[in-house]
């Protein structure tokens, strides 16, 4: 790829694309965590249809690591143009994910309690 140079001066104060960032980051490694610990519930109970749903957890949450890290020169520019940072379709992808995967979680949660 082709990205444009970074600039010599700061040019935000805020250091939002930092920020963002970051964001982005500890969202999948929470992604990856939570898979995680689905994973290893599932597999210590042996409900191992459950753990593999865990795993595709982590890799998605690994997935969007990689995409974060590879995205990163990318919000230099957008703030250098006065866009903003936000990626729409990756920001709706993550909620949307987090929801199903957090109600699959409730729902075996409770199948097991009861």
């Amino acid at each position: 790829m082709n990205r444009p140079a970074r600039p010599t001066e700061r040019f935000d104060v805020g250091l939002q694309h930092e920020r963002t960032a970051l964001a982005w980051e500890r969202t999948s490694i929470a992604m990856m965590v939570a898979g995680v610990v689905l994973a290893r519930y599932a597999a210590t109970n042996e409900l191992f249809i459950i753990s593999v749903v865990g795993l595709i957890q982590v890799a998605l949450g690994a997935a969007v690591l990689v995409w974060a890290g590879a995205h990163y020169e990318d919000l230099h520019g957008r703030l250098r143009d006065g866009t903003g940072v936000i990626h729409p379709v990756m920001a709706k992808t993550i909620g949307l994910g987090t929801v199903v995967f957090t109600g699959f979680g409730l729902v075996v949660a409770l199948a097991t309690a009861f």
